[in-house]
């Protein structure tokens, strides 16, 4: 590889986007190349606890919001903060890029993340290659592809009736999809609908005007093959799983922090879990963005007590002087589970006690269950995650989906018989188990030096 590469590589500023992106950069680095991870201004400040890594380099610019753009903020909609990060992000990118250059280190390839396409006009305006990152399964993007592209999209003018009981989409590799188990977002009642169909319409558009797209996507080739597939036109390479300290190589012993105040605080988590029997405790972490309803709370919580198991549960707003917590120590949570409001996740799914994760299904949570062959029991709330779901239960068979209610609430019941079945000594629960390992095999098969995804890494490195 050239080493006077430069890559800038930008993400959002949220966990589930920063995480395999700045994964992604340190790879990068410890291949030789000189790597900038730019985000936001306030997401920069927001990260902890920053790796240090040789010829990693971090840098920020403003998204035009009031504060730099906290997305956490209940005065802001997603449509506002990203409406004024289309208007002032271009500019201040090619001011960074610009800043680079005259301090020495032009750089020589943008690598963008889902919600930027905006990314690739600025570099192709400086002479800039770029590449799209997708941080989602390639079975969703396959799905935008078949709603978005230009020649036969399905979804061209923003109308599709997905909400028809008779809807159902067949793509190649996948099962029969219905329209409850397509990213939610592209159901016209969603309220993301008109921000992420623009969006992701922008996306192909500014693949399909690439003579030669570049697609890097947070995979491996075992995993989605028939899906890597689909784009014919497109230059697609699984580089993944871009997953922290899952190949025990210790550089990535931790995650990044991100807007956290656990960060830095004794670990007691790892002691109670080292106090447990070996595939006993349940897991529950719904990701950083989802927002559970105090009735999903309840469920989960009487799911987890009546299922006689211990349990770590990662609540974000958790405070242990709250009269939320004051109402579950009086159910006695204590004596059975542990409450937390952060720990290091992929740290939690390689301990010796965890044996299943209640998850909400990202596809940063899928892989590292997969990585750590750690059965699922999935409660999707939005977005990709019910078609991880979908895949998770039918496609790669590790784990189960917990249907929710109309409602939209996953009872008590439900979440008790998947954790008996997926913990349990049954049939079904052996099989997930037998799969969850086949899968992290192949996994780490893919990240080792020669693996498909070590290998493709490479390549894209050497052909630039």
């Amino acid at each position: 590889m050239n080493k006077h590469h430069h890559f800038m590589i930008i993400s959002l500023p949220a966990q589930g986007h920063i995480n395999p992106t700045l994964q992604l950069a340190k790879n990068l680095a410890r291949a030789g190349a000189r790597v900038t991870f730019a985000t936001t201004t306030v997401g920069l400040s927001r990260m902890r606890n920053r790796p240090t890594v040789d010829r990693l380099f971090f840098e920020s610019f403003t998204d035009g919001n009031d504060g730099g753009g906290d997305t956490s903020s209940k005065t802001t909609t997603p449509d506002d903060y990203m409406a004024k990060f289309k208007q002032a992000g271009p500019g201040n990118l090619a001011r960074l890029l610009d800043t680079c250059s005259s301090q020495g280190h032009p750089v020589t390839f943008l690598v963008y993340t889902i919600m930027l396409p905006w990314a690739a006009d600025v570099a192709h305006a400086v002479h800039v290659p770029s590449a799209f990152l997708v941080i989602q399964c390639t079975a969703a993007l396959a799905i935008y592809h078949h709603f978005f592209n230009a020649n036969n999209g399905v979804h061209k003018d923003g109308v599709i009736d997905i909400n028809d009981p008779s809807f159902s989409l067949k793509l190649p590799g996948l099962p029969l999809l219905s329209h409850k188990e397509i990213p939610s977002f592209l159901i016209p009642s969603d309220h993301l609908n008109s921000l992420m169909t623009g969006t992701l319409r922008d996306h192909m558009e500014v693949l399909e005007k690439d003579p030669n797209p570049l697609v890097l996507i947070n995979t491996f080739e075992a995993l989605e093959e028939k899906q890597l597939k689909i784009f014919p036109n497109m230059n697609i390479i699984p580089i993944g799983p871009l997953v922290p300290s899952a190949f025990s190589d210790g550089n990535d012993a931790t995650d990044t922090s991100f807007g956290c105040d656990m960060f830095g605080k004794s670990k007691d988590y790892l002691s109670w879990l080292d106090s447990k029997a070996e595939r006993s405790v349940v897991y529950v972490s719904f990701g950083s963005l989802a927002e559970i309803s105090r009735e999903q709370k309840e469920e989960v919580l009487e799911a987890l007590m009546e299922s006689s198991r211990p349990f770590l549960w990662v609540i974000r707003s958790w405070e242990s002087e709250s009269e939320e917590a004051k109402a579950m120590k009086d159910k006695g949570v204590e004596e059975r589970g542990l409450v937390v409001p952060w720990c290091t996740q992929t740290e939690v799914l390689f301990h010796k006690s965890i044996g299943c994760f209640l998850t909400h299904c990202g596809w940063n949570s899928t892989l590292e269950s997969l990585v750590a062959s750690m059965p699922i029991v999935a409660c999707p709330h939005f977005s990709d995650q019910f078609t991880n779901a979908k895949l998770v239960e039918e496609v790669w068979g590790t784990g189960l989906w917990a249907r929710a209610n109309e409602k939209k609430v996953v009872e008590r019941e439900e979440i008790k018989r998947c954790l008996e079945i997926v913990m349990g000594g049954g049939e079904r629960g052996e099989e997930i188990r037998k799969n969850a390992n086949k899968w992290a095999s192949l996994a780490v098969e893919a990240m080792k030096e020669g693996g498909s995804s070590n290998r493709n890494l490479k390549k894209f490195l050497e052909d630039i």
